[in-house]
């Protein structure tokens, strides 16, 4: 037997090659699994081990790379009878406990193959034991119901069936799977696995900016295993055919790891990745303010006349950006859902012309912003006559329309070119510096753009695609600021918040059901890119105004709602909030998250985030009706050491706060309900 030993501080990893055959230690999981049309599983089920391909895998070579910050393996493997080469490669950041992988595969024999599933990762051993004191965690995701963790015990779904006779191998698994155009729809492209007796904890997520994923967390030998998948046969009905020579990669994939930490340290691991593998920004840094005139507001409607007062108001209240969303390329009488796509400022909401309006933005100090659906061409749009049926989705070469509008195949020429256009005109000459791209139809199963292509494949190379635009753009325009938005929170991947500044965390629009999204949203992305809509309305009470407010201090302000029609009271609260923003916002590019109260439910009446640097811990906690008026908040980060907290917003709160040392715990008092405050909490003398 070999050993290969490969990792860092924070991560080991060993696999042994036994007989030609190369598997973690401890298990005897393949690296990866394979399908084919001709080549199916060993054990017939619904899951994606077991596979044929997969057992007869068998070692070539590897190879060990230290690039900067970075730890790489790279595992060869070869099936002599379908005659697939198989690269597995693993990328670990220094210092932190996360696993990135992809699988390459590559038809070196004479016959071409029909491929129809290839796990991105496989890991099994993830309990030491059966998993009998595991839980499952997933996150349902739906339009204004975004970042909804559950958990339940793994057991539901792998019972232990030993008994008289020995338990056979399962045919079912806990198994998520996303599809359609949206990659977050019904769904994230999350999970995890936690054990409740010794603390350890595994999150994982699927790096894929479209529908055709899958996850399933399952028994196999006596222990947990997860596979991780893009498109594939059994959900998506994908397939590619590989000629020989011809290859495929999947889409990256990565697993956290927490050994004693629970989910709070699989997440605090998976925070400190998202950072390491996103393109560099300087929003990432900077964290401005965001007015934008959407949401409880103009909702579509804007005009020059409606728009002057609310920036005005905006920068007085202290906002750095200002994004004039939907609405604005759309004559007053028009129905511009259908005939969307030529993105041409309106004659009738801007008789001056909307450049007068973007002037004044940029004279109170605001840089002006856009809202954009790029993907989109309305069925009625000129647009969808000059541009050719190849730059649009299509099946069996009819146009594919949802909803009014034709979805741009973004491997063609002419729809990028239609796109780069109308960016570099936005940005270029009428100098927008924020774009916030939406996306608001969900076109099926994917598009064949010829002979033998399956939908799910042509989507697969479509989102591909999507990404090699949203480079260029930036590469273009380093500068501007993109957002990523989709009906709110249904394409929240990373993926795109890899390359996009920000994530449009909902549409949601009552602030008390915001609470538990804005609670919840840095499981699935950092801080600094959660958007947060806070929009006071006049008629909100003090508290009200300063629960939406406080739902954004700890993420990304999107400052919104009808704040020229403030009361003076209120508009103070607005004004302190962003004021204690910036001077907190430098601690969040480095901060991390924890749930004092575990993961956020639809309806806790108390619910609580705590964002933590080196020396300091921001804690937002809300209370909405139901339970009683005092919450105690375990924040067992801070055992041990002195501890000074200090209540940031609202200043005139009637919260009260005490620190117990001997537990490590606050105990926090909100006489109403609905009402928030943030507090910050200091270690004094100690730097953790």
């Amino acid at each position: 037997m070999t050993t290969i030993h490969w990792g860092h501080e924070k991560l080991n990893w060993e696999f042994d090659l036994v007989d030609g055959r190369v598997s973690r230690r401890g298990t005897v999981m393949p690296l990866a699994e394979v399908t084919a049309a001709n080549h199916g599983r060993t054990w017939s089920s619904n899951r994606l081990v077991d596979t044929a391909i997969g057992a007869r895998l068998r070692y070539r070579a590897h190879r060990t790379l230290s690039e900067k910050d970075w730890q790489v393996l790279v595992i060869e493997l070869h099936d002599q009878e379908s005659g697939l080469a198989v690269e597995v490669s693993y990328r670990s950041p220094e210092g932190v406990p996360v696993v990135r992988a992809e699988v390459a595969v590559r038809n070196e024999g004479s016959a071409p193959l029909r491929l129809e599933s290839v796990t991105s990762l496989v890991v099994s051993g993830l309990t030491p034991g059966r998993p009998d004191h595991a839980d499952v965690l997933w996150a349902e995701n739906d339009w204004i119901a975004e970042c909804r963790w559950r958990a339940e015990p793994m057991r539901l779904t792998s019972p232990d069936r030993d008994g008289r006779h020995c338990d056979a191998r399962h045919k079912g698994a806990f198994t998520v799977a996303g599809r359609g155009v949206w990659s977050s729809c019904g769904h994230l492209p999350m999970g995890g696995l936690a054990d409740r007796e010794t603390g350890q904890a595994w999150v994982w997520q699927i790096e894929h900016n479209g529908g055709g994923w899958r996850w399933e967390c399952g028994e196999l030998d006596g222990t947990a295993y997860v596979a991780l998948s893009g498109p594939e046969d059994l959900d998506h009905g994908w397939n590619r055919v590989l000629a020989p020579g011809d290859e495929f990669r999947t889409v990256p994939v990565a697993v956290a790891f927490s050994a004693d930490g629970g989910p709070d340290g699989a997440f605090t691991a998976l925070t400190r990745y998202r950072r390491a593998t996103r393109r560099p920004h300087a929003d990432h840094e900077a964290l401005p303010i965001i007015f934008n005139d959407y949401m409880n507001c103009l909702m579509g409607d804007p005009t020059t006349a409606k728009l002057l007062p609310l920036i005005d108001a905006a920068a007085g209240a202290g906002a750095e950006y200002f994004v004039i969303d939907a609405g604005w390329y759309a004559e007053e009488a028009e129905n511009w859902w259908g005939t969307v796509g030529a993105w041409q400022p309106s004659r009738s909401r801007f008789p001056g012309g909307i450049e007068e309006v973007l002037t004044r933005i940029r004279e109170r100090g605001m840089v002006p912003g856009l809202w954009l659906e790029p993907e989109v061409i309305g069925v009625d749009s000129p647009l969808a006559l000059s541009l050719p049926d190849e730059a649009f989705f299509r099946r069996d070469g009819v146009r594919v329309s949802d909803c009014g509008r034709h979805h741009l195949d973004l491997r063609h020429p002419a729809a990028r070119a239609h796109l780069d256009a109308v960016v570099d005109r936005l940005v270029g000459e009428w100098g927008v510096g924020y774009l916030k791209l939406d996306h608001n139809i969900n076109p099926g199963s994917g598009t064949s753009a010829g002979p033998g292509e399956s939908p799910a494949d042509g989507l697969l190379r479509h989102n591909r695609a999507h990404l090699d635009w949203l480079d260029g753009v930036l590469d273009r325009h380093p500068h501007l600021v993109l957002e990523n938005c989709a009906s709110g929170g249904m394409r929240i991947d990373h993926a795109l918040l890899s390359r996009l500044q920000l994530q449009s965390t909902s549409d949601q629009q009552n602030f008390d059901r915001y609470a538990p999204i804005a609670a919840s949203a840095p499981t699935t992305m950092t801080p600094e890119q959660a958007a947060v809509w806070a929009y006071p309305q006049p008629e909100d009470s003090l508290d009200e105004v300063a629960f939406t407010m406080a739902s954004a201090l700890l993420g990304r302000i999107h400052l919104s709602g009808k704040i020229a029609e403030l009361a003076p009271e209120a508009s103070a609260l607005v004004r302190e909030a962003l004021t204690v923003y910036k001077a907190i916002r430098g601690d969040l590019p480095s901060a991390v998250p924890a749930w004092p109260l575990g993961l956020p439910a639809w309806d806790d009446p108390w619910l609580a985030l705590a964002m933590s640097t080196s020396s300091t811990t921001y804690l937002t906690v809300w209370r909405r009706p139901g339970g009683g008026d005092t919450i105690t908040l375990p924040l067992p980060v801070l055992s041990g050491v002195d501890v000074e907290v200090e209540r940031l917003y609202p200043a005139a709160s009637a919260a009260v706060a005490q620190w117990q040392p001997g537990t490590a715990e606050l105990a926090v008092t909100l006489p109403a309900a609905p009402s928030a405050v943030l507090y910050r909490l200091t270690t004094r003398g100690v730097d953790r």
